[in-house]
């Protein structure tokens, strides 16, 4: 097997690791959500809630009381473990499911919004920083300021030179106030991510 080769075969282990790193924080995120929303609303029907039913049967987690209630804990513990979450991050999304989800019908229209966020605040925030995203993992300090910087200004800056990137950000603004979540919890929820992309530990 010739050098090219190999790196080429590493290069794409990493992808492909970085890839189902990221598909796991995000679906570990989903199933809170879905937690939080089967406690709040009495659900029962799991088939309502199908990221949570393949983590529930997976992992064999026994409902306790409430469905959901077992679930967020176990979640909240590992996520707290594994990425350096903040109790904030998980109190913001009990307080914006709440908010948002009034009846079961409001779930689908509570993960289209929090979708739209996301989309559009990794675009923002990725375009923003682009270059400075290639620092070196160690200059972790350097990086959490310069994400923190970027996403105050996707939130307050009015004048930006790309159009795709201005719209980004009103969209962003849009779906904060729908869903209730705060500049910090925008940090804590872009962060994981961002470290997960450099092949490097959140904490």
């Amino acid at each position: 097997m010739g050098l090219l080769e190999k790196l080429t075969k590493k290069k794409d282990a990493l992808e492909e690791a970085v890839r189902e790193r990221s598909e796991e924080y995000n679906s570990l995120i989903r199933v809170y959500m879905q937690a939080v929303m089967a406690a709040n609303l009495g659900i029962t029907d799991l088939r309502m809630l199908p990221d949570m039913l393949v983590f529930k049967r997976k992992l064999k987690i026994a409902t306790q009381g409430r469905l959901g209630v077992a679930e967020k804990a176990y979640i909240r513990n590992l996520m707290m473990k594994e990425y350096g979450m903040k109790e904030l991050f998980f109190n913001e999304i009990d307080s914006s499911a709440k908010k948002f989800c009034k009846k079961q019908n409001d779930i689908p229209n509570y993960f289209y919004a929090f979708q739209g966020l996301s989309q559009d605040l990794f675009m923002a925030v990725g375009t923003k920083m682009q270059y400075k995203l290639r620092l070196p993992s160690i200059f972790k300090g350097l990086i959490r300021s310069m994400i923190k910087k970027t996403i105050h200004e996707v939130l307050t800056k009015d004048v930006w030179k790309a159009a795709d990137v201005r719209q980004a950000c009103v969209n962003v603004r849009m779906y904060q106030q729908k869903l209730h979540l705060s500049e910090d919890w925008m940090f804590e929820y872009v962060y994981p991510v961002l470290m997960i992309a450099k092949g490097s530990k959140a904490k």
